[in-house]
């Protein structure tokens, strides 16, 4: 079971970036995903969640507006539009997955699968 993240890169302030989370392995169909980020001496942190049909989505307060995340069943991927980027987003982001028939949640230990970090930076 592998999550591999991309899409992650260098924009100006007030770009946009699309990340994309491809699953393997296995199905992640039934399972909710998310996106979390960790920027430098910060704890990681939950920045939007989708459910397994997609009809739910979260988003932290902080990005709302301006990322939407959405999933392509058919493909294994979930992925994650991000614009009017600040410096502030700058930071490593991850992919998630939960077992599946779990609902879609903010809180990281219910994600069961991790993907390895893209470096989002976002320069002023």
């Amino acid at each position: 079971v592998q999550l591999q993240a991309s899409g992650g890169g260098l924009v100006q302030a007030g770009g946009s970036l699309r990340l994309s989370c491809a699953a393997s392995g296995r199905s992640f169909s039934s399972s909710a995903m998310g996106w979390f980020r960790q920027a430098p001496g910060k704890e990681r942190g939950f920045v939007a969640g989708i459910s397994w049909t997609g009809g739910s989505t979260y988003y932290v307060d902080s990005v709302k507006g301006r990322f939407t995340i959405s999933r392509d069943n058919a493909k294994n991927t979930v992925y994650l539009r991000m614009n009017s980027l600040k410096p502030e987003d700058t930071a490593v982001y991850s992919c998630a997955a939960t077992r599946p028939g779990v609902g879609v949640t903010t809180n990281n230990a219910r994600y069961d699968y991790w993907g390895q970090g893209t470096q989002v930076t976002v320069s002023s």
